[in-house]
């Protein structure tokens, strides 16, 4: 993790790790998913890297690991719930027209 004493400084370095952000969008369905089935949904990543991130994010308190998979947290949620106009704000960027 960073070694910022910033929150915001500290939560970007963790979202900037390499597949950090797509875990949580995959998490982001309702029903917990297992180990392969996350690792599946996620297309060439590797199980160590896996294993990697989602002990970090459960360090952080964003996912968790029940009997039947992993799950976002009340605190993962919410923070999905607080991209969600960067989301938004990035699909509008997409959409800009290309300047020749």
């Amino acid at each position: 993790m960073s070694s910022s004493p910033k929150p915001i400084h500290q939560l970007l370095d963790l979202l900037g790790r390499r597949w950090a952000l797509r875990i949580l969008w995959k998490l982001h369905a309702d029903e917990a998913m297992t180990f392969r089935a996350l690792q599946g949904r996620c297309g060439d990543m590797s199980a160590s890297v896996l294993n990697d991130r989602l002990a970090e994010l459960r360090e952080a308190g964003i996912a968790d690991r029940r009997p039947d998979g992993y799950v976002l947290s009340r605190r993962g949620s919410a923070l999905l719930d607080a991209l969600a106009p960067m989301e938004a704000w990035a699909k509008r960027w997409a959409r800009r027209p290309t300047r020749p």
